[in-house]
């Protein structure tokens, strides 16, 4: 991993808090929670349990006809906050073009780690690979997530799945959108407190330090209105893990006129260039 600049805390607040960054923060989260509300009404998901832990559930949202793949979503909330209700937004331009949707919970910091949550994470992917067909939810499957959804859809192509008892990776391609992956700044960061990570443990569930297990295409995106934090962290994935480059793309994909709330709204757009090059990872895996 490139080596990474020495900043103070000071440094640290200014470049990895987005709500600060971001004044008008409020009306984003609140156009999440519309624009949530609408796609429950009109699309009327089914939550389903994928594991144990008390937020181990999903919300699936499927086609009227079989659907051609699954797409499934990582919310983000600095692994701390936020909820899958809040991002239903995500799922009518997908299912609108066939495909299924996942919207995944998981337990937040500091009840749980970072850590843990990871395995969180494996779990739902694991639950959908195996079960997801049978409730209309089949393959190809798709991992996207946002912010410290990123950082999750990173590390599921970090994850050994033979571990899991896969004898393939479970799923075909994946979307990191503002995410994490060097977590080492993180602890010098206010919501610390939260996370308990000391500089080791940090590291243990940086994407950056861990070599692809999955030879899957990843979209690394980012809002080019973001922090020049956030863009580092995006470059730094892209430095590190050039096998799992797309053949066309000659750096991270950069979102004009998006900053770290109103990027992620655009799975919300069907023409945005995010949405139609997540669809185009389905027609990729078809061949």
């Amino acid at each position: 991993m490139a080596s990474r600049p020495a900043m103070t805390r000071d440094e640290v607040e200014r470049g990895y808090n987005n709500r600060a960054a971001v004044p008008e923060h409020p009306y984003w989260l609140d156009q999440f929670a519309t624009q949530s509300r609408n796609a429950v009404l009109s699309l009327s998901p089914r939550e389903i349990r994928y594991g144990s832990g008390p937020k181990e559930t999903l919300d699936l949202f499927v086609p009227p006809a079989p659907a051609r793949g699954t797409l499934l979503f990582i919310h983000g909330g600095y692994w701390r906050a936020l909820d899958k209700a809040d991002h239903s937004f995500v799922a009518p331009p997908f299912v609108a073009s066939g495909i299924a949707v996942a919207v995944i919970n998981y337990d937040l910091c500091p009840d749980v780690t970072i850590a843990t949550i990871i395995e969180q994470c494996c779990r739902a992917v694991t639950w959908i690979a195996r079960e997801g067909a049978q409730h209309g939810a089949p393959p190809p499957l798709v991992i996207a997530g946002h912010s410290a959804g990123g950082h999750l859809a990173a590390m599921m192509i970090a994850t050994d799945w033979r571990a899991h008892g896969f004898e393939a990776v479970p799923f075909v391609a994946s979307v990191s959108l503002s995410g994490v992956h060097d977590l080492e700044p993180l602890v010098l960061f206010a919501h610390n407190v939260d996370f308990r990570l000391d500089e080791s443990a940090a590291r243990a569930v940086s994407p950056v330090n861990h070599p692809p297990q999955a030879d899957v295409p990843l979209i690394i995106a980012v809002g080019e209105g973001e922090t020049s934090e956030f863009v580092r962290q995006s470059q730094l994935l892209w430095d590190a893990w050039p096998r799992n480059r797309r053949p066309q793309e000659g750096g991270p994909m950069s979102i004009a006129d998006r900053h770290h709330f109103s990027v992620v709204l655009d799975y919300a757009d069907p023409g945005s260039a995010l949405t139609r090059e997540t669809l185009a990872l389905f027609a990729r895996a078809r061949g």
